[in-house]
């Protein structure tokens, strides 16, 4: 058997095989136009629910930030260091 000849033969039967392929079954357009609505609202449910979480998480901290009292001291001020001398070398003791 020669390679030609295994070439037509190849051609041969993948051209029959398109042959028998349609283009576009009738129902592949409304299925597709069908499938991308579906994304389309799944993705702006995920969107409108992902704006939600986020305006109620800022909500939550405004509403906690606005709760603590007024004079409350601020994290980390240690105001007995303040009249402290500094040492000759520029370090503070601990």
């Amino acid at each position: 058997m020669t390679t030609g000849s295994t070439e037509e033969r190849l051609r041969e039967t993948l051209d029959a095989l398109a042959a028998q392929v349609d283009a576009a079954p009738p129902a592949y357009g409304p299925a597709h136009a069908q499938w991308r609505r579906r994304e389309r609202r799944r993705r702006l449910i995920l969107a409108v629910l992902i704006a939600i979480v986020f305006a109620v998480a800022d909500l939550i901290g405004l509403w906690a930030l606005n709760q603590a009292p007024d004079r409350t001291p601020v994290i980390f001020d240690d105001r007995t260091r303040i009249n402290e001398p500094v040492s000759p070398a520029g370090v503070n003791p601990p």
